[in-house]
């Protein structure tokens, strides 16, 4: 996030796109042949580094939309990604159902091949170069903290707020293979379509945001998220109030992320990929941070500690 995606405000976009997608591909590529596990780290490896070509799409879709409908944009934009995430866990779920791990591989490297011809076919050229070198251009990150206040702000809001994401999903898989659910990987996979729902609702936060609402939304959001947790904490009892929380946690995350969003990419039109990039790194760091938080809440104090954890969240 912080080495490849500022190159969008450096070379040209529609070019760093589709060779980033065909590099991910072949990350994709050596996971499903992989026979040793160094083999599966390198293709991990690799995929993991080149699919952040999603954060350098986003911004370009800001940069590309008019003014008036930038929100409404970012958010269509984010609902896909976010439906990405979301259903291929319920895609994988049945697809290692129905084969193997290495299936799951094999048909991700297709659809990254498919989806980069289309790329390639429908995006415009686009080249508005910073007049920095390569190191410049990463260590104006900082200065881009240093400056804007909303932008602090707004990173520190997305990394609590992908940590509470990571807090749930991380866990949730444990708790619905346990007692008393005990569901297989497949069933698992289908929960994956229930925070989907709360994804869909990405580019209404978006149209809001437009509108001048964007504060507004944003406490809104961290008050759903509150009462998310206390749902999702009746869930290991009542598989009802789980669904509920996860979609209500999820729709409130989008509203949040969606506003963070919009607010960072109006501070400075000609570095929206460095101001993606330092937002990004700083939200999925607190996605790792919520990931092996979960585990190990999970691991000491079951759903409960879980739930404590997420809350604390919401209440930071």
């Amino acid at each position: 996030l912080i080495l490849l995606v500022p190159l969008g405000d450096l070379v040209e976009r529609r070019r760093l796109i589709v060779i980033m997608m065909l590099l991910a591909m072949v990350g994709l590529l050596v996971s499903a042949s992989a026979r040793s596990l160094p083999m599966l780290l390198a293709g991990t490896a690799m995929t993991g580094a080149f699919s952040v070509v999603a954060q350098v799409l986003v911004p370009f879709a800001a940069t590309l939309a008019p003014l008036e409908t930038r929100g409404k944009v970012v958010g269509t934009v984010m609902s896909g990604l976010l439906l990405g995430i979301l259903l291929a866990r319920t895609v994988a779920g049945a697809l290692s159902t129905l084969g193997d791990w290495h299936t799951v591989y094999w048909v991700a490297a297709a659809l990254m091949l498919l989806n980069t011809l289309a790329l390639w076919r429908l995006l415009p050229r686009y080249h508005q170069p910073a007049s920095l070198h390569y190191g410049q251009l990463i260590t104006s990150i900082i200065g881009l903290f240093a400056r804007h206040k909303v932008y602090r702000q707004r990173s520190v809001l997305g990394f609590l707020g992908f940590a509470m994401f990571s807090v749930l999903w991380t866990s949730l898989a444990f708790l619905l293979s346990a007692e008393p659910w005990s569901f297989n990987d497949a069933t698992i996979g289908l929960f994956g379509l229930a925070g989907a729902a709360g994804a869909l609702s990405a580019r209404h936060a978006g149209v809001l945001a437009d509108r001048g609402h964007g504060h507004r939304l944003t406490i809104a959001g961290i008050v759903i998220l509150l009462l998310s947790w206390g749902l999702l904490g009746l869930g290991g009892t009542s598989l009802i109030a789980l669904l509920a929380g996860i979609v209500l946690l999820d729709l409130a995350l989008q509203a949040v992320h969606i506003t963070n969003m919009n607010m960072v990419f109006s501070l400075d039109e000609s570095a929206r990929n460095r101001l993606n990039s330092g937002y990004m790194f700083l939200y999925f760091l607190g996605g790792a941070f919520g990931s092996l938080a979960s585990a190990a809440a999970y691991d000491e104090h079951g759903w409960s500690g879980v739930v404590i954890l997420g809350a604390g969240l919401a209440v930071a």
